[in-house]
């Protein structure tokens, strides 16, 4: 409403498939939308937008009055529906001066009913277009299709009575946002694991203004906070995912071979609930990454789960900037080689040949900057700088200038060895440096040189021989690297496993013998460092965003659920009120399965060609 943008709105209300599967369950989601959807109209007249209805989708027109009738019913004002059928349309068509509302000098467009349009049972005796009167013809008789029968004024009928009861309204309540925002908090008696100082028995931690203020065995509570006894449990920082494809509405551009001027940023998605399930496995901060379908993707964005922020509130403000690489088989596109490359060797050679053209881009832009910066200090002035031609702006080559630059991190989806030393000596060749390889799954053969290149490695924990390039896989991957030097993280790269992400740090423990503080720092400060955002988290330290999470039992272990998930010093999951919020789900469920069938066995009222009610 702020921004005056009209809505049109389908009337063709959504409702339970007759032809489905009568045993098919469908999902609180799919059953809210259903009971909602016809109360749209009404939301936005309270919101003040202007909005107008349609018929798209609708197999039955004279099903187009009876479901603006149930939006009347469920509160639309009449004023409000009648202008959405004649007013608000003319407007947003711009044929308001003509069309839409009843005054002299515009065309007759008339309908005549013999009572109020809104109630039920209501028929339209006739119609008059551009002042020419129709009247509703005797009876048709479709022989055959869905509308077989007699049809006539009265006998499409609808199967409301004169009041339709619409049954008892589902309230919307908000389900999403943080459970408590204290503006101080202390979580006490807790086993403290820092990472960064090891861990802590019996320590508390003071949080305050969505950061850590304080650390220690001797923190006491201030009068005005918000205190967590968490007495026999582990407190640890928020787990970090290097690459995931949550809270995306798209991943891949895969129509060309790079894709570098688009971004995830643009479809995010603050309603998948994969979201809130992420908290529920103690993971606060994502890398959204783009698809594997390219040479070179799209841009990346990091995001904080603060499940009930919209797309904007979700990003992580200050994270710098990458962007997807991928090798190997995905981007050579064996299955559907519609394009090039179809093989390895082409892979690495669109890689260089965009960064030659990357550079020339940037010579010509710096080129053109410093002209201007003499024109503007000669004589003429902006006179002259008026005169100089700017070199045309490509999103593209924009977006790789930015890696020229150091401006933008590269993530790299790679699994072989030989494939990883390629792209380091290509990135060393056009002097930018790769931040991640991603999977990087025979890292282990190369550390030594990942190290010395100064990039960071995001492997699985046990992934192995689900692909030909992933046969040489091992569990040890992470331990040889770390051991190497590397800064090596895990990920899930799928929204089932990032909920256990801290088992898959312990993986790390009992086959390549890492050190607690060493396992932990694999889902935590090393993803951290990894994205550039080490500074903000990944450790309790002073000065930190408070994200961190409460352990009901040793993290790195299988027996751990994460009792309590807190972003920026905010509580976004609680293990108690989720199972207690379960619970009045599954009732809601069963309200609106109950609603919806007494409405599908409610009897249709309808009269024949006479009248009479049959």
């Amino acid at each position: 409403s702020q921004r005056k943008v009209p809505v049109l709105v389908n009337v063709d209300w959504p409702a339970r498939d007759p032809d489905g599967d009568p045993d098919a369950e469908p999902t609180l989601q799919t059953l809210r939308f259903r009971d909602r959807a016809p109360t749209t109209p009404m939301e936005l007249e309270q919101a003040g937008v202007t909005f107008a209805f349609y018929d798209g989708g609708l197999t039955e027109p004279q099903k187009f009055l009876d479901n603006v009738r149930k939006s009347v019913a469920l509160g639309l004002t009449r004023d409000g529906a009648l202008k959405a059928l004649t007013a608000n349309p003319a407007q947003i068509f711009g044929v308001a001066d003509r069309l839409g509302t009843l005054d002299a000098g515009k065309i007759a467009n008339l309908v005549v009913t013999d009572g109020d349009l809104f109630t039920a049972g209501t028929t339209v005796k006739y119609v008059i277009v551009d002042g020419r009167k129709f009247e509703p013809g005797p009876a048709e008789v479709a022989t055959r299709g869905p509308e077989s029968g007699t049809r006539g004024p009265g006998s499409e009928g609808g199967a409301e009575t004169r009041n339709p009861d619409p049954g008892p309204r589902t309230p919307i309540t908000p389900d999403r946002g943080p459970i408590q925002s204290p503006r101080v908090m202390l979580i006490k008696n807790a086993t403290v694991m820092t990472v960064t100082n090891g861990t802590l028995k019996n320590a508390s931690v003071l949080v305050r203004d969505g950061k850590i203020a304080a650390v220690g065995t001797n923190v006491t509570a201030p009068a005005d906070a918000t205190v967590i006894d968490a007495t026999g449990k582990f407190l640890t920082p928020g787990i970090i995912d290097a690459h995931s494809h949550i809270a995306s509405d798209a991943t891949n551009e895969g129509s060309v071979a790079v894709s570098a001027m688009v971004g995830i940023q643009d479809v995010l998605d603050p309603d998948d609930v994969s979201i809130y399930r992420a908290l529920a496995g103690g993971v606060t901060s994502v890398n959204v990454l783009h698809g594997s379908a390219n040479p070179i993707g799209g841009k990346n964005a990091v995001i904080k789960l603060r499940w009930g922020a919209d797309a904007a509130g979700l990003l992580f403000q200050g994270a710098q900037p990458g962007i997807k690489f991928a090798l190997g088989e995905n981007p050579k596109r064996d299955r559907e080689p519609d394009r090039y490359p179809a093989t390895r060797m082409g892979v690495m050679d669109v890689v260089r040949e965009a960064f030659v053209q990357a550079r020339e881009y940037q010579r010509q832009w710096r080129g053109y900057e410093q002209e201007a910066q003499r024109a503007q200090r000669g004589q003429r002035g902006r006179a002259a700088q008026a005169n100089l031609i700017p070199p045309r702006r490509d999103l593209k080559l924009e977006t790789l200038a930015e890696i020229l630059d150091g401006k933008r991190l590269v993530h790299a989806h790679s699994y072989r060895a030989d494939e990883i030393l390629q792209l380091i000596r290509l990135a060393e060749e056009f002097d930018f440096k790769i931040a991640t390889f991603q999977h990087v799954l025979e890292g282990y053969k190369v550390a030594d040189e990942i190290a010395k290149h100064g990039a960071g490695a995001s492997t699985f924990s046990d992934w192995w021989a689900y692909k030909v390039e992933a046969y040489d896989a091992i569990p040890y991957n992470a331990a040889l690297m770390t051991e190497r030097g590397v800064v090596a993280s895990i990920n899930s790269d799928s929204g089932e496993e990032m909920r256990h992400l801290n088992q898959e740090a312990g993986k790390a423990m009992h086959w390549g013998g890492l050190t607690e503080d060493q396992a932990l720092a694999l889902v935590t400060l090393n993803p951290a460092k990894q994205l550039h955002i080490a500074d903000r988290v990944g450790s309790i330290d002073v000065g930190k965003d408070a994200d961190l999470v409460i352990f009901d039992n040793y993290p790195l272990g299988t027996y751990a659920l994460p009792v309590t998930t807190i972003v920026d010093g905010q509580i976004y999951f609680d293990r108690q009120p989720d199972l207690e919020l379960r619970t009045q789900l599954e009732a809601e469920k069963k309200a609106l399965l109950d609603k919806e069938k007494a409405q599908t066995q409610r009897p249709r009222v309808t009269t024949n060609n006479t009248g009479e009610v049959r």
